[in-house]
């Protein structure tokens, strides 16, 4: 199968979509959104509030990116920052089964994305 623009635009726009979850719930629903994570509090919330707006910045800047030049390169930053720092610290310390899935979520986010990027370049 061909990889093609159109490929990559949906994977951008799920990844988008995503960021903009996890921005929602960390937002808006913090309390339900760090219980469900398997941590036993949202205090202080205003850490949790502001990784919510780092995740619609994020979110926004892989937009904004992706229009004004057609790469990815926040995108990779981003996501494999994510994996090394969530997976790393699960490493050190012990820490909720969100904490792997997200590291690895992100990890993934970031090879499909270099991926696809990649052989859609090719042509």
């Amino acid at each position: 199968m061909r990889l093609t623009v159109t490929h990559e635009k949906i994977l951008l726009f799920l990844i988008v979509l995503h960021s903009s979850i996890v921005g929602t719930m960390l937002m808006f629903f913090a309390d339900w959104a760090v219980k469900f994570a398997g941590w036993s509090g949202a205090d202080p919330v205003f850490f949790i509030w502001q990784a919510g707006a780092f995740h619609f910045v994020l979110a926004a800047g892989y937009v904004a990116e992706y229009r004004r030049s057609g790469s990815i390169e926040l995108l990779l930053i981003a996501k494999t920052t994510a994996f090394v720092f969530l997976i790393g610290g699960s490493l050190l310390v012990t820490t909720p089964w969100s904490v792997w899935f997200s590291g690895l979520a992100d990890g993934g986010m970031a090879l499909a994305a270099f991926l696809v990027h990649r052989a859609v370049k090719k042509g």
